[in-house]
């Protein structure tokens, strides 16, 4: 156990819940990831390259007590179960993360994940302007905007991914959730939000090539991530990867894993992470 230092307190701070989304699609030139520059000004991985997500408002759980998913339930049949048996969370928890992954997405890239009345994914989520505004500004809930326009949060159009959680040493931490989904047919993703100053699609190569380079900056996560999408042509197999390998949840200790001696390698400037661990 690392003895407590400055950097790393007696007293962690608690992570807030969060969840982002690997928006892909395919291209001509292959598998390509959106992602964005978070402004200098954020608090939080300010000018990381990041995927778009953020923290869960207390709006985003349901009513009514927690479940746990049990063995019997079945939750292939049931989206939102699976991801809170593969996630290792409650159903209310899985539904909160859902909303928020679904909802941040629509926030940051004006792409919306729900289907209409008719049972079909959305076809253009930029023509709900003005409800994206009233989200962003925290006026409204994304359940009150769903029931409005009568449509429906599928968690079947988002994949469970990975799970990590800030070191304890930061003093701003998030138990960030990750979540894969296809960009739907017609919807485009854009950049019209207040916390990126740039935004666009890469291939994960690109990315990393980029950040090896020195270009831009990612945070571990990112970084492993984009890492296991490396080497995925496609949408449908970057899903089935989703689907065949468990999520993979990780801690502060997972830093030290061999495994992450490339992002130690390249950003020295995040030793410091490492510091007190044991190898």
């Amino acid at each position: 156990m690392a003895v407590p230092t400055p950097e790393t307190p007696d007293t962690p701070a608690p992570p807030k819940l969060a969840a982002t989304v690997l928006l892909l699609r395919d291209t001509p030139c292959g598998l390509e990831v959106y992602v964005q520059e978070r402004v200098s000004s954020m608090r939080f991985a300010a000018n990381m390259t990041v995927f778009p997500g953020g923290g869960v408002d207390r709006r985003d759980f349901p009513a009514g007590a927690n479940e746990v998913v049990t063995a019997g339930e079945k939750p292939d049949a049931d989206p939102e179960a699976r991801i809170a048996q593969l996630f290792n969370v409650d159903r209310a928890r899985a539904h909160a993360l859902t909303c928020a992954a679904v909802r941040e997405t629509f926030e940051e890239t004006g792409t919306l994940l729900a289907r209409d009345a008719s049972g079909e994914i959305v076809a253009d989520g930029h023509r709900f302007h003005r409800q994206r505004r009233q989200l962003e500004a925290h006026e409204l809930s994304l359940t009150d905007f769903l029931i409005s326009e009568n449509l429906t949060l599928d968690a079947g159009l988002v994949s469970p991914w990975a799970n990590w959680v800030t070191p304890e040493s930061n003093p701003i931490r998030y138990d960030t959730y990750f979540y894969l989904a296809a960009l739907p047919d017609g919807q485009r993703a854009d950049g019209d939000t207040s916390e990126a100053s740039s935004s666009g699609w890469f291939r994960p190569a690109t990315i990393l090539d980029g950040w090896r380079r020195g270009l831009l900056g990612l945070m571990p996560p990112t970084w492993a991530q984009l890492s296991r999408l490396d080497g995925v042509s496609t949408v449908a197999a970057a899903l089935d990867v989703a689907k065949a390998t468990p999520v993979r949840r990780t801690s502060s200790d997972f830093l030290g894993e061999p495994f992450m001696d490339e992002y130690f390698a390249v950003a020295t400037h995040m030793g410091h992470l490492r510091k007190g661990m044991n190898r």
